[in-house]
This record gives structure tokens, sequence and C-alpha cells, in this order.
């Protein structure tokens, strides 16, 4: 298998784990495939607040093996958003 489409699979799979862990943890009334990549985290998108953040961000460290950094706005301002990061910090560990 080409390594782009190593990649993509790669990402495919953390992206249906990270859904199973969130929809999970946070106790979600969803299923994995309705929970829409570009949903955001904060806010209007999934409606969580300040005490779910905190869950999420437990629940990657935890689940995922990643560290995220305190300044996380960035990395939680959607699904995409974390899941991008999930993918770089653990493809640079394994690099």
């Amino acid at each position: 298998m080409p390594l782009d489409l190593k990649k993509l699979e790669r990402r495919r799979q953390l992206s249906a784990d990270l859904k199973r862990k969130l929809i999970e943890n946070l106790d979600l009334p969803y299923e994995v495939d309705d929970l829409c990549e570009d949903v955001s985290l904060i806010g209007s998108g999934l409606g969580l607040d300040s005490l779910d953040i905190l869950e999420i961000v437990l629940c990657v460290e935890n689940n995922f093996g990643v560290k995220i950094p305190d300044d996380s706005a960035r990395v939680l301002r959607s699904f995409n958003t974390l899941l991008d990061f999930i993918v770089e910090q653990t493809e640079a560990k394994n690099a």
C-alpha cells in the first residue's frame, strides 16, 4: 500500500477511534457516523462547556498518548483540528 494511502487509512482509523472515545467519555447522544469532522467542539457545534473541554483533553491524553498544550484553543477549535493535532503528534513520535 502506498505511503499516502497508509496515512489516509491511519487518519480514518484515528478519526473513528476519536469519535468513539469522545461519544463514550462525554456521554454524547450520537453515533460515530453522526459526527461530522468539521463540527466545532467549543460553542454551538456540540454545545460543550469548559468541563467537557477538560474531559476531551484527558480523553486524548489517556487514549492517544498525546499531550495537548495549555494554550489549546486552536487545537480544540473543531474535531478536524483536534484530529490533525493527534495525527501530527503521533507521526512525530513514530518518526
